[in-house]
């Protein structure tokens, strides 16, 4: 059996090329299987279209490949090999980690698209809009400042308590608007699971038959409530509460902020932000990226 064993250089703490290799051995391919993603050229890469195609990261790397991918109309298997922090992707697909490679083929040829400042991409958790972006800006910051180990969790409290403000936002499902004020969160999901651990939206059904999106509001002036409400969300119980949290379902969805703030596409930060659109899911090809959103 012969593979093609892609590294993301940036993932796992940058263990990654060491991890490719202990997988490369396990699997008794040579170095010649382990590429660098973040500098594959993909159009000349993947010759053999019988190797298996095993991608060594989390949703942020396996978002890249997919994106980078689009339109090659790849004939070989796909598989995952977890070394992201999150791994939203495989809680949301219930696959079981049990240190071997997990294929993930018939996952990644149908996706939902969003628009965001002129940029076309696929998703395939889901894109968070409000606090959730703001935690993968202050976690970028920290990175950046050298720190290991960053509390999300820790950012997210702060973020609740003042560093980040909740703006009004309007939300349009299929052509109906909704408006809230005082918006902490808007993903708009494909799967259930987002942002480490958070169960957004369980009710939504990844590959449904229809490719429709649900997109969840937590909203509320009080910044007491919010703190208390906010850890429900890890179990998906958040949406008890009406009052401050609403779901809604479609396949064009668009929403936009009052004031700008960072999103986050499958957990990679996105700055300045006020409008982002979101088409159901379709089969990937490659996306022009010159669409006025």
């Amino acid at each position: 059996m012969s593979y093609y064993i892609l590294y993301n250089k940036y993932a796992g703490n940058g263990i990654a090329r060491e991890k490719a290799e202990e997988l490369a051995s396990k699997l008794g391919a040579n170095e010649d299987s382990i590429y660098d993603m973040t500098s594959a050229d993909y159009s000349t890469l993947f010759t053999d279209k019988e190797a298996d195609i095993i991608i060594l990261g989390g949703d942020g790397t396996l978002n890249r490949f997919i994106n980078d991918t689009a339109g090659l109309n790849l004939e070989n298997k796909v598989f995952i090999f977890p070394l992201g922090t999150g791994n939203d992707f495989l809680k949301d697909i219930e696959a079981e980690q049990n240190g071997e490679p997990i294929e993930i083929t018939k996952y990644i040829k149908r996706l939902p698209v969003c628009e965001i400042a002129g940029k076309r991409s696929y998703f395939i958790n889901g894109v968070g809009f409000g606090i959730d972006g703001y935690c993968c800006e202050e976690g970028d910051r920290q990175k950046a400042a050298g720190k290991k180990n960053i509390n999300y969790t820790g950012i997210a409290i702060k973020g609740l308590l003042g560093k980040f403000k909740p703006r009004r936002v309007t939300i349009t499902v299929d052509g109906v608007e909704h408006s809230y004020d005082y918006a902490w969160l808007a993903p708009v999901m494909w799967g259930r699971h987002y942002g480490g651990g958070m169960i957004a939206t369980p009710d939504q059904i990844r590959d449904n038959e229809d490719g429709t999106l649900s997109v969840m509001l937590f909203h509320g002036k009080s910044k007491l409530a919010t703190l208390i409400l906010f850890p429900s969300i890890f179990k998906g119980a958040h949406l008890k509460n009406q009052k401050r949290t609403a779901v809604f379902t479609g396949k064009e969805i668009i929403v936009e902020f009052e004031e700008p703030c960072s999103a986050q596409i499958d957990g990679e930060t996105v700055l300045n932000v006020k409008r982002a659109k979101y088409t159901a899911a379709q089969p990937v090809v490659k996306l022009e990226n010159e669409a006025n959103v």
